[in-house]
């Protein structure tokens, strides 16, 4: 188990974890009914830590950062010697959560997604972790939320009686999710980007090598270019760049930073 803490990648603060570590400190909250913001972040994650200020304040105030992409644990490795043989990526930390949810007696809620790609989610995690049990789902409304809105939904997910909720609405919206609604609902809020549509079978993974080779970017560009075109050929570049600079010591990649919010997104 590595767990050996925060460091810096690019002024966005990333734990040095494993599989084994992540999962114990989630559960554990989980079972404890603790509140807890959890994200798993590739480059595109990092990169919004940079480009805004306000997400860097956010980002930097998470429990729990995942080295999800590649890149961003060879950074780990590369800029402070963390030694991490793996990456601690969303869709396979949502698996290792459903089956220690199973082992442990645990549930969940999902939230994000559409209604229709969630009842298909459950089916599939159903199939894959006999006894697992999902307390309630919600569909995102793909909006912001009214203060009276975000209230009612905080208390569905903690009168569901889960013990965990895994937030599928995508990077940065989700990441926001979680900070904002940490202090409201009492379990472990896990940001875990694709993993709805990938484990209902809406949207291909990447092969393994590709995953090991650092290029899930590239398959991702490949099969969604209008969408994705920017965010790759715009900001890995600049990230590459932003990581040499730090490992010269021209650019000290700093941490705690960032400007406070000043007001909550409620995008829900």
């Amino acid at each position: 188990m590595i767990d050996s803490g925060k460091y810096s990648v690019i002024g966005v603060n990333v734990d040095a974890v494993d599989y084994e570590a992540a999962v114990a400190k989630i559960m554990h909250a989980a079972i404890e009914r603790q509140s807890m913001a959890v994200t798993a972040l590739a480059v595109h994650g990092v990169m919004t830590g940079y480009l805004d200020r306000e997400q860097n304040y956010r980002l930097n105030r998470f429990d729990l950062v995942c080295p999800d992409g590649q890149p961003v644990r060879w950074a780990l490795n590369l800029l402070h010697g963390c030694g991490l043989s793996d990456r601690v990526y969303g869709p396979e930390l949502t698996l290792r959560l459903c089956q220690a949810c199973v082992e442990q007696q645990q549930s969940i809620f999902l939230f994000g997604g559409t209604d229709g790609m969630n009842a298909v989610l459950i089916d599939k995690l159903a199939e894959k972790f006999p006894g697992l049990r999902v307390a309630g789902a919600r569909a995102s409304r793909f909006r912001t939320l009214s203060p009276e809105e975000c209230s009612e939904l905080a208390d569905e997910i903690n009168a569901s009686g889960a013990s965990l909720c895994f937030v599928g609405i995508g990077c940065p919206r989700q990441e926001t999710f979680a900070f904002e609604m940490r202090d409201r609902i009492s379990m472990p809020l896990i940001a875990v980007g694709a993993a709805f549509a990938f484990h209902a079978n809406l949207l291909p993974q990447a092969p393994s090598w590709m995953q090991r080779a650092g290029l899930e970017w590239l398959f991702r560009l490949v099969k969604e270019p209008t969408r994705l075109w920017r965010r790759y050929l715009y900001l890995n570049p600049m990230y590459l760049s932003l990581l040499a600079l730090q490992r010269l010591g021209i650019f000290k990649g700093r941490t705690d930073d960032g400007t406070p919010p000043q007001q909550e997104v409620l995008f829900g």
